[in-house]
């Protein structure tokens, strides 16, 4: 089972801010001009296949909702509801109560932690509740610290100025399962309420991550995040063909039941997931243009992939395909050399308008010359792969820093 759904709980006042939060919600707080701390969320969030967001607003919550109800971000609706008066981080969850998967990804909509948040979702099990993205501070004592036995969490150590790091501390983004909804009644705190319960019960998991991680509850925190985040989105690409890179080429393939991934492509998907790298694919299909399958087809095939790459703790940031051909037979796909078809770079070219991409350290892996031809075209290195365990030709690739789990 994929967890496709994600909320973010953005109803705090955000006091300690002082006039900066007055008349705006902390997590509509731009970082740059045009650009919410919130939007970075959404992002990270959508691009790791959660495609049903939920933002539970309380103060100034109107704005939240005229700035994100009823929006489309990276493939991702996203809903809004609001708290009629403050329930806490527990209570607000049950006013999604009828809106919630089985099980779903909550966090903190002030804070940012970078990590594979598909690692964290993988392969939820009846056998806990909720599992917390832990990581490692030098100073707990503004966050408390999270007591752990393997990876079942045992208890918390509450703030104190007195606590000595290093230590696990709660990284705000959990997998949670609508089970919790057991234990709230009312107005609680799910950290300082329903996560000890868990815990005492044997219920609760942690997973350690050492990604980038900041919140914005301070002012020189929020100052710090104006300075590095906007920077920390441009990173750069792994651009995938699909058939003979990522799947096994059965001739125009598009049915779900031919998917079959190439020996190793899951864990390369997956390394270069943990390294930080935005993973997009860009694929010919030149089998809609001559009418072997419909375009709606190449999207359910796709669905199919990353559902399947979701059981590895790996995602595809997206999809880009290109359906023309000089040979179509169905109208409206005929093109004698569209500039999307590779060995034209405009695939490329797309995302890399349309994604905050560094095109310094991308790179493209493809099983034909013409692969090949479509990054040298775009100015990235491209690197023909003639079979065998994809993850071990990744990581024989110059330059990479990447390591398989």
């Amino acid at each position: 089972m994929r967890v496709r759904q994600a909320v973010f709980l953005v109803g705090g006042k955000g006091t300690r801010l002082g006039d900066l939060t007055r008349a705006t919600p902390k997590p509509l707080l731009e970082l740059a001009p045009g650009l919410r701390f919130l939007d970075v969320a959404i992002e990270e969030a959508a691009r790791h296949g959660f495609d049903d967001i939920i933002l539970i607003a309380g103060y100034l919550g109107d704005q939240v909702e005229e700035a994100y109800q009823g929006r489309d971000i990276r493939g991702a609706k996203i809903t809004v509801i609001r708290e009629p008066e403050p329930q806490g981080t527990g209570g607000a969850i049950r006013m999604a109560a009828d809106r919630l998967d089985p099980w779903f990804l909550l966090s903190n909509g002030d804070s940012l932690f970078e990590f594979n948040l598909r690692a964290l979702v993988q392969a939820p099990h009846e056998s806990f509740s909720a599992r917390l993205a832990l990581r490692t501070v030098p100073d707990p004592a503004r966050f408390g610290a999270v007591e752990v036995d393997g990876d079942t969490i045992t208890g918390f150590r509450e703030k104190d100025p007195a606590l000595k790091g290093p230590a696990l501390i709660n990284g705000g983004v959990y997998l949670v399962s609508r089970s919790i909804l057991d234990l709230i009644s009312g107005p609680c705190s799910i950290e300082q309420d329903v996560f000890p319960q868990l815990a005492e019960s044997g219920r609760l998991k942690g997973q350690q991550f050492e990604g980038y991680f900041l919140d914005i509850g301070l002012p020189d925190t929020y100052e710090q995040a104006k300075r590095e985040i906007p920077a920390r989105r441009i990173r750069p690409c792994a651009f995938l063909d699909r058939d003979g890179v990522l799947n096994i080429d059965h001739g125009y393939t598009h049915k779900a039941s031919e998917l079959q991934f190439v020996d190793g492509a899951p864990q390369a998907v997956r390394a270069l997931n943990d390294a930080g790298y935005y993973v997009i694919v860009v694929t010919n299909q030149a089998g809609v243009a001559k009418g072997h399958f419909r375009e709606a087809d190449m999207h359910d095939f796709h669905a199919a992939m990353s559902e399947e790459l979701s059981k590895a703790g790996a995602h595809i940031d997206a999809f880009f395909h290109c359906p023309f051909h000089a040979d179509a037979v169905v109208d409206g796909y005929h093109h004698p050399d569209h500039p999307d078809r590779k060995p034209n770079p405009g695939m490329i070219e797309k995302a890399l308008a349309d994604w905050p991409i560094d095109r310094q350290g991308s790179f493209l892996i493809g099983d034909k010359a013409s692969d090949v031809a479509a990054a040298k075209a775009a100015g990235i290195p491209g690197y023909l792969f003639e079979g065998g365990r994809l993850n071990e030709f990744l990581a024989a690739l110059p330059g990479l820093k990447v390591t398989e789990n």
